[in-house]
């Protein structure tokens, strides 16, 4: 399976990683002495299940290289169009592509095996969107204080991942509904308001499972989808703030001592 990175991301002098970014891409901040985002194309370097590997956002002389083969292509005006880019881009690759691996730049902990978990899993479905999440208690014990944002549902506390499977048809669907969903990423209530009343209060009220909460969103989209639950933490933890930077900083320094 092709992978699409995205690396597009500037923080805003009003965002909280502006003082360590100062406008350059946030995939570009130090982590123990690399970039973030080379951190997740060494993971993908190291899958079995990944071919080849489209960066979007950074181009060649930012310096980032990857074991698999690596396709530059520069950023786009949003994050959908972005991915819509990438996928189109795995189709010019591979014209007989069906699905493609979505990974952000932030989430620099995720290993070659998390990876390959990933794909094998999502390939024994046969839906549209593999959308992976982490429970509130896989990632509370794996990175203690790492504030991240849970939705509570009828069943389980999870919080999103940045690692997800699509099928390559999704680049045809009218960005509208995706924009909108992308830009409230970060507040699971208002996500919830977008794909519907009715979901909306059975989020507010706890009454919806996670697997119903993604066949309703995804319903909306026009799609099938399925909720992956990760085992590893590291999927879901990217970096928005600065304590969680320093966090990401602490515990890959102490794989690179082992």
């Amino acid at each position: 399976m092709d992978a699409v990175v995205t690396a597009g991301g500037i923080p805003q002098p009003d965002e909280p990683l502006y003082p360590y970014t100062h406008g350059q891409p946030k995939a570009l901040l130090d982590i123990c002495g690399k970039p973030m985002v080379q951190w997740v194309l060494d993971a993908l370097g190291g899958a079995k299940r990944v071919e080849n590997v489209v960066l979007i956002g950074l181009m060649e002389d930012s310096g980032v290289r990857c074991a698999k083969p690596l396709m530059f292509i520069p950023n786009r005006v949003g994050m959908i169009e972005n991915l819509i880019g990438g996928i189109s881009k795995v189709l010019e690759i591979n014209p007989s592509a069906t699905r493609v691996l979505l990974v952000s730049s932030d989430i620099p902990a995720i290993t070659s095996e998390m990876v390959d978990w990933e794909v094998e899993t999502c390939l024994q479905t046969d839906v549209d969107l593999c959308y992976n999440v982490a429970k509130r208690e896989t990632v509370e014990n794996r990175y203690p204080g790492s504030k991240r944002t849970y939705l509570k549902l009828k069943d389980m506390e999870v919080t999103g991942g940045d690692m997800n499977v699509v099928h390559t048809s999704v680049a045809s669907i009218d960005p509208t509904m995706w924009r909108r969903l992308v830009e409230t990423r970060k507040n699971p209530i208002k996500q919830a308001s977008i794909i519907g009343f009715d979901t909306l209060l059975l989020v507010l009220l706890h009454q919806i499972t996670l697997q119903n909460a993604v066949e309703k969103a995804t319903r909306r989209l026009h799609m099938t989808g399925q909720a992956i639950i990760s085992p590893y933490a590291e999927i879901a933890m990217d970096v928005d703030k600065p304590h969680q930077l320093e966090l990401m900083r602490a515990d890959l320094a102490k794989r690179l001592v082992h």
